[in-house]
């Protein structure tokens, strides 16, 4: 008997380019049609067939506390009496503002917006017209959403469906995105040199969650920004995925180095749609209404979002052991799976940092996108569905990373690792 999800994914291809609205869901890079999820609590979703998954991609990083917190729920629950939106200014937002200046080490002044694609390309607006350069330089692997200028060598769903580049980016908006290798930083020198005085800024995922988990080598954060002081150009801190996750300040509060302007994502909405970007007060102050750089949205600050959000981060602020759970958690996985890996002789990488890793099936270190490309996609793929058979859910590509959350327990640990290694034997076969 076809299962639900089947018969829902060949109703939604008739409607949907591709039968999904983002995509990686479409499992392109692991083989198999994508599973419908209907209902998701704590640790757990639950597919429309009745199917039970520990769930290890948490909404691609914002439930760190595990799915419908109660709380959050709650909360959101109570503001939604008062409506969806207004198209005005509440309180909410205000609130919103103070907590994430308070938080995040590089932020005087935010901007809410809808999404991490929306913050990235508004940052990127507003270093152009605070400098009034042109050019900025990205590096190759990294996702900042879909914007055209970030859709040059981009990671993430680009890499999975084989486009790095994408068709409909015009050449025109191609050529003021210079790219260099992440962990690079003499190719870096080297841009800046070649343009000096046409680079508006510099943008990257401190920690790349977009080619895989990929760590910033010793020094990288620390070198970009003393170029980027040294040149006047604005560094970018792209922490969609990392802020509130790698620290409460984010990964430039657990690497010890500050950008001048910082992205953020679903995760202050604790998981409803939403984005924002901020920084210096003398560089937000270049934004629309005070300032020349226009940027607008009527759902911006929606009230549901803000509520939500204000809730997640407030739980965060007063309850640091959230951290220490994280990385304990993780790391207990990490080195469960590694320890199998081990013994079973298998060629791998696995980067780590925080509650977020990636398994990467080749010997060489991952450190940028060439050698992320080195791993072994087919062999990640029969990985990726022994353990979907398992109950385990993990991203259905090989450049995404897991994200941990609070929500799993010691018997899901033991779950988790159980299922790692029947799947592992399986493959190795």
């Amino acid at each position: 008997m076809i299962s639900k999800s089947s018969q829902l994914f060949n109703e939604a291809q008739k409607y949907i380019p591709g039968g999904v609205n983002s995509p990686v869901r479409a499992f392109k890079a692991v083989g198999g049609n994508p599973i419908f999820m209907e209902k998701a609590k704590g640790a757990y979703m639950y597919d429309v067939d009745g199917k039970k998954y520990i769930d290890l991609i948490n909404s691609w990083g914002p439930m760190l506390l595990g799915h419908a917190f109660k709380p959050v729920e709650k909360r959101v629950q109570e503001v939604l009496t008062n409506s969806f939106s207004f198209g005005t200014p509440t309180s909410l937002e205000v609130e919103m503002a103070k907590i994430i200046t308070e938080l995040v080490p590089s932020v005087e002044k935010v901007r809410m917006v809808n999404s991490g694609t929306e913050a990235t390309m508004s940052a990127i607006r507003l270093a152009r017209g605070y400098t009034g350069r042109d050019k900025f330089i990205k590096f190759e692997g990294c996702y900042h959403g879909h914007g055209d200028s970030f859709l040059i060598a981009a990671g993430s769903g680009a890499i999975t469906m084989g486009q790095p580049d994408s068709p409909g980016v015009t050449k025109g908006t191609a050529k003021d995105t210079l790219l260099a290798p992440f962990n690079n930083l003499e190719a870096v020198r080297t841009l800046v040199a070649a343009n000096k005085n046409e680079i508006a800024a510099i943008i990257l995922e401190p920690v790349v969650g977009n080619m895989g988990c990929v760590l910033p080598a010793e020094g990288f954060l620390e070198g970009l920004r003393k170029i980027c002081d040294e040149e006047k150009i604005v560094l970018i801190f792209d922490e969609v995925m990392t802020g509130f996750r790698l620290a409460l300040g984010g990964a430039q509060e657990r690497y010890g180095v500050t950008p001048d302007m910082t992205t953020l994502g679903k995760i202050i909405g604790a998981g409803m749609p939403v984005g924002a970007y901020g920084g210096k007060q003398e560089i937000m102050d270049y934004v629309s209404p005070i300032g020349p750089v226009y940027q607008a949205g009527t759902l911006s600050g929606n009230p549901m979002a803000m509520a939500a959000g204000l809730t997640m981060l407030q739980h965060l602020k007063d309850t640091p052991a959230v951290y220490e759970q994280l990385e304990e958690t993780s790391n207990l996985i990490v080195s469960g799976i590694q320890k199998d890996l081990n013994e079973m002789g298998l060629p791998y990488t696995m980067n780590h940092v925080g509650s977020m890793y990636s398994l990467f099936f080749t010997s060489e270190k991952v450190i940028d996108f060439d050698t992320a490309k080195t791993t072994n996609t087919e062999l990640f793929g029969k990985y990726f569905r022994a353990m979907l058979d398992k109950g385990i859910y993990l991203s259905p590509s090989q450049y995404e990373t897991v994200f941990i959350s609070t929500a799993l327990s010691t018997a899901d640990i033991n779950t988790i690792l159980k299922a790692s290694r029947k799947s592992l034997e399986e493959i190795s076969k």
